[in-house]
């Protein structure tokens, strides 16, 4: 071989060796600075996790502490094949290998069982498979899609915790687990269209879940940090931690037993009437504090998605009637306030037409035949003509305000919202006759919540309170961290006025009253019947009505405002009253009541009106 041809050859080699070290040079210098950023930013997505901790939410609790609404932990179960394949292929050894991997179907077999579930099924599970990837679009450089390891299918959702401990302890590779919280409510449907509930994304939809959420629904908290290729957590490079903060509890002024009993009555009266709604609600004159609100329809909370949408409507606050003869007590008190009558005014309830102004106006039809009539006898007979001259006697202007005063055409400020405001027209906007028909409680339309209300304000010395159905919210450790006190909307009457109509108001249960009968001896009932004939192709119906009992007990020292509202009951052959539907009801509840609430008997009143 010639000397020359060695040196070439040498000349060769050496330029190759200076070409690789070349290309590792333009290649290093390509990975780090080039495409840097780049490549960092796959490497920070492959390795940088952020585990998110669920916030519990808080609870909804009744006035006694009982749970109305809870968050129940539960575990979530997935599984990686491929963390199991890892596992068994990372041990070099056969003879042992072949073990680990029985003792891990052995392991699947108790899972099975754990589960209710075919161990076959559970071997599907943990058979490696690859799904097919799609490359994105800005990283593709020409590269067909593919495929990559399948490494997480959900295996069971909702086991609850005692299982999942057992679960657990079995140590099973490739099995990964999430803990969540799901809603449930112990009671059912109890005051289902108060409290209401989350859709199954966890969004709260209706009742305190939604109003209230800002109370209840806590801040998750996270930990940032890197992952190694088993996805394990190295918590040496965790940057960023931040606690969870579970949420408040919000505690409700409904009692469950008084919920329970309303419910109840409702149930008898859909099954004996079949009404298009009914609304019972129960209350505390003295602070406005809602102690039990019912609703027929209504429906089950933990399977909300199988009740039609009118049975998830609170009837209470979203649908207006016509208020019939409770709206009597407006006409009464504001003249009793107004010193215009005193009870034993004495008014000619038989004439058919009164002049008013320099007209003559025809007055309302009655239900019986009366002629003369006290202002006492005109609320416990229920007089139309007695009730239009009551109001006649003020004037437009003045009766009007006072309507205003009782709550009518405004919400109540509803503090779970849905409330709609109710009919009241200016009196610019009346016609000739609206002065007539309105004190009788046409012309004129409420919720039943307003109509409570306003009954509520006669009870507790002549005030119009907001209505509370939110009595506090307490922290995780259970110290109250905000309550709500009552809250006063105005002064309707003067206590000596408000006081004088609970006396006359008694007299609806007395022996001449339209309510008689439904009296409880020495508890001193108080209220008023209502039957509204229903508006039905834009004239009043002679065979739908709203019929209605709204009062309070003990006449001279209320502790209960209760108000029994049917609409659409019925019965054959006769007219669904006020007095023939809903007054047996409040007399039944009202007797519930004065047991589970320990209510005293009261003194006789004073029945001497001169």
């Amino acid at each position: 071989m010639s000397k020359g041809f060695a040196s070439n050859r040498l000349t060769l080699l050496a330029v190759g060796v200076i070409a690789c070290f070349m290309a590792v040079g333009v290649r290093l210098v390509f990975l780090h600075v080039i495409d840097r950023d780049e490549l960092l930013s796959f490497v920070d997505k492959a390795r940088r996790q952020i585990v998110v901790d669920r916030a519990r939410r808080g609870a909804i609790l009744d006035a006694k502490g009982n749970l109305l609404a809870t968050s129940r932990s539960e575990v979530t179960l997935a599984v990686d094949p491929w963390a199991l394949v890892d596992y068994l292929e990372s041990d070099k050894n056969l003879t042992r290998r072949a073990r680990k991997a029985a003792e891990e179907q052995a392991k699947r077999v108790q899972l099975a069982a754990l589960l209710g579930m075919p161990s076959y099924e559970i071997e599907k599970f943990f058979t490696p498979g690859m799904r097919p990837v799609k490359l994105e679009d800005d990283n593709h450089d020409g590269k067909a899609d593919g495929q990559t390891k399948d490494r997480w299918t959900k295996l069971r959702e909702g086991v609850d915790e005692p299982t999942f401990g057992k679960i657990e302890a079995l140590n099973i590779k490739g099995l990964t687990a999430q803990r969540v919280y799901r809603r449930v409510y112990p009671s059912g449907g109890l005051a289902a269209n108060l409290i209401g509930y989350l859709n199954k994304e966890g969004t709260p939809v209706t009742g305190a879940e939604r109003h209230f959420d800002l109370y209840l629904k806590g801040e998750d908290g996270w930990i940032e940090s890197e992952k190694d290729g088993a996805r394990r957590e190295l918590a040496q490079f965790r940057s960023r931690e931040v606690p969870v903060q579970n949420g408040n509890d919000v505690v409700l002024t409904i009692d469950s037993v008084v919920q329970h009993i309303l419910e109840d009555e409702l149930k008898t009266i859909a099954a004996k009437f079949d009404p298009h709604f009914a609304t019972i609600i129960a209350s505390d004159p003295r602070t406005g504090r809602i102690l039990g609100m019912a609703n027929y329809p209504s429906f089950d909370l933990n399977n909300y998605s199988k009740a039609p949408l009118d049975a998830q409507r609170n009837y209470a606050v979203t649908d207006i009637i016509e208020p019939g003869s409770t709206f009597k007590i407006v006409a009464a008190g504001a003249a009793l306030d107004q010193g215009l009558v005193t009870p034993s005014s004495v008014f000619d309830c038989g004439i058919t037409s009164i002049n008013y102004k320099g007209r003559d106006l025809s007055l309302p039809k009655e239900d019986h035949q009366f002629g003369q009539l006290t202002v006492a006898e005109i609320v416990s007979h229920s007089s139309n003509r007695g009730a239009a001259q009551l109001a006649m006697m003020m004037g437009e202007q003045n009766y009007y305000e006072y309507v205003k005063r009782y709550g009518f055409g405004a919400t109540t400020n509803f503090q779970l919202g849905g409330e709609v405001r109710g009919i009241l027209y200016s009196p610019k906007d009346w016609d000739s006759l609206t002065i007539t028909r309105m004190p009788m409680g046409h012309a004129v339309a409420a919720t039943p919540l307003q109509i409570h209300m306003a009954m509520s304000a006669v009870a507790n010395g002549g005030a119009l309170l907001r209505p509370q159905i939110i009595q506090e919210i307490r922290d995780t450790n259970g110290n109250v961290i905000r309550s709500f006190s009552p809250e006063k909307r105005t002064q309707v009457l003067k206590p000596s006025t408000a006081a004088l109509l609970a006396q006359l108001l008694h007299g609806v249960v007395g022996p001449e009253g339209t309510a008689k009968g439904y009296d409880i001896p020495g508890f001193e009932l108080a209220g008023k019947t209502g039957t509204a004939q229903k508006i039905i192709d834009g004239k009043y119906s002679n065979s739908h009505y709203v019929a209605s009992f709204v009062g309070f007990f003990p006449a001279s020292r209320p502790e209960i405002v209760l108000s029994v509202i049917v609409d659409d009951a019925k019965i054959p052959g006769r007219m669904a009253s006020g007095a023939a539907v809903s007054a047996p009801s409040f007399h039944h509840i009202a007797e519930q009541l004065i047991q589970y609430l320990d209510i005293k008997p009261a003194l006789p009143l004073n029945r001497n009106f001169v």
